[in-house]
């Protein structure tokens, strides 16, 4: 079968490379650039723990080691500290990191990749469809076709792949700008990201009154400066005098030693593409969405909208067409981002307008400070990762269906496991291999040798079960989950979203529900036939 062609070298279109090639798939990335980033401190993104672990998963590299995870975070407004959040455990830290680092990360793993074949200075002209595959022609120094069972369009907000396929992309332009510096200096907050509303310090041109740090490996820190709508010129003189302003402003008031490495400006959308498949083209990252305000990261949805469209063209490639599988792509995804989009759109006016939270929203307590945080930080509705839980792959009328802490749709837990060779590993370990993941919770299993349990009590008819899915599924067992009692059995999609958890082992539930998250049974070519548009 012909490989996966993938339009654009970005962040997204790399992770799609890689968690392809996890599944054993081959993929040929076209990116109409030379294969190297510039190098741009002002241009950074934060990762929340999931997209940060899976990255790592993919490349190997402890992202800890090239950004920086935040010790914590805090709000303050005029002279006054207003919130204060210390992360205690690192892992679950917003990561801080340059994206030409992050780019560089993730070109290098691939490089060891005999399933990735990344094509440069190959820009896109022409995608052509018909029911057996897509072919793609690229302008460079010669003219090449490019031959390939599905096509995944990552190529940015301006993406050539979106326009071939005419889907509209409507949304706001310029929802927020920021002025941007990248500069080595020394704060009274190590390793903490803060907000800073109304500063009691006079800036120099015009301003929004709000100003955010985040930090950077090597003395190096992040700051943008909410500028008021419109079209300012920010000039060198200017970004120069906020820079010493602030600077001496959270100093005591003295500018403390700096060197400025990089600025810029940073001016952020928000769009949502009509359609985020075509017969058999895709759209994921800023092709399919854009979004960024009020601290929320669009790069995270991006990456997610790749270790979701991974596992299911994956398994589409290996085992048939399964055309409910790869629609629900569209489906869970787009879902997501919108509402984030929405709950982004209604808190603007609130938090930019200066209305009154409560007269907005019936029944809210949180301040101003309180709801910027959560996009800051991946919390609540602004910035907290979607689930699936009305997603049509979702199983129906489960009679042994139990609830857990987390939610049916809901990323799962990462919790300890005993793998099937007896092994202990992260639960985040075994994703993103293609497989079903079905975990036992089985108390007091992790102070014994898995040969003293394993054709012990439940084991070996769960085993049995396990065997019998319609799908390959790794049986994992773990000595507690929140929320779930002894003898639950969780069901985990490839990307760690939770199925459904069963009260003890059901193989008719198990079944149902392993069936269900697939699409259905799988179709063969002939009766699959024209692909839709």
């Amino acid at each position: 079968m012909d490989p996966v062609i993938i339009v654009g070298a970005g962040p997204v279109g790399l992770t799609l490379a890689l968690a392809l090639a996890r599944q054993e798939v081959p993929s040929v990335v076209l990116d109409e650039g030379p294969g190297k980033d510039e190098s741009r401190l002002a241009r950074s993104v934060v990762l929340r723990a999931d997209t940060a672990a899976l990255v790592e998963q993919l490349t190997g590299v402890p992202l800890a080691d090239a950004g920086v995870r935040w010790a914590g975070w805090r709000s303050l407004r005029r002279k006054q500290v207003t919130r204060e959040v210390a992360f205690d455990d690192l892992e679950s830290a917003p990561l801080h990191i340059a994206q030409h680092v992050l780019t560089g990360a993730l070109r290098a793993a691939l490089t060891h990749e005999r399933l990735v074949k990344v094509a440069v200075d190959s820009r896109l002209d022409t995608v052509e469809q018909e029911p057996s595959g897509v072919t793609a022609h690229t302008r460079g120094g010669k003219g090449t076709w490019w031959r390939g069972s599905y096509l995944v369009g990552c190529d940015g907000p301006r993406s050539t792949v979106r326009k071939l396929q005419d889907i509209r992309f409507p949304g706001r332009t310029a929802v927020e700008r920021h002025a941007v510096a990248a500069l080595r200096t020394e704060l009274p907050w190590a390793d903490e990201a803060l907000l800073h509303r109304m500063p009691p310090w006079r800036m120099s041109g015009p301003s929004a009154g709000e100003v955010t740090g985040r930090p950077l490996p090597d003395g190096v820190w992040r700051l943008d400066w909410l500028l008021p709508p419109g079209r300012d010129l920010v000039t060198p003189d200017l970004l120069v005098a906020r820079v010493r302003e602030t600077l001496a402003g959270w100093s005591g008031g003295s500018t403390p030693t700096y060197e400025l490495l990089d600025t810029g400006v940073h001016t952020v959308h928000h769009r949502l593409a009509r359609r985020w498949r075509a017969g058999r083209v895709f759209l994921a990252g800023d092709a399919a969405h854009l979004l960024g305000a009020l601290g929320t990261q669009g790069l995270d949805e991006g990456l997610r909208d790749a270790d979701n469209l991974a596992w299911k063209l994956a398994l589409t490639w290996h085992h048939g067409p399964h055309e409910a599988l790869l629609d629900s792509y569209q489906s869970e995804r787009r879902a997501v981002v919108a509402a984030r989009l929405r709950a982004a759109d209604q808190a603007l006016p609130l938090l930019r307008g200066g209305g009154g939270l409560r007269a907005y929203v019936p029944g809210a307590a949180r301040g101003h400070e309180a709801l910027l945080t959560d996009g800051h930080l991946g919390r609540g509705p602004l910035g907290e990762p979607g689930g699936y839980a009305e997603s049509p792959l979702a199983p129906r009328h489960l009679e042994a269906e139990v609830p857990v802490d987390t939610a049916p749709g809901a990323q799962v837990t990462d919790v300890r496991v005993t793998a099937e060779d007896g092994t202990f590993v992260r639960l985040r370990d075994r994703l993103g291999r293609g497989a079903l993941l079905v975990v036992l919770i089985a108390p007091g299993t992790g102070v014994w040798e898995r040969k003293h349990w394993v054709t012990a009590g439940i084991m070996p008819r769960l085993a049995a079960a396990v065997t019998a899915l319609p799908h390959p599924a790794e049986l994992l067992v773990a000595e507690s989950y929140p929320g779930a009692a002894a003898h639950t059995v969780l069901l985990v999609r490839p990307d760690g979203h939770l199925v459904t958890a069963l009260n003890g082992v059901r193989p008719a539930d198990l079944y149902a529900a392993a069936e269900a998250t697939l699409g259905g049974p799988a179709r063969t070519e002939a009766t699959a036939g024209a692909v839709s548009t």
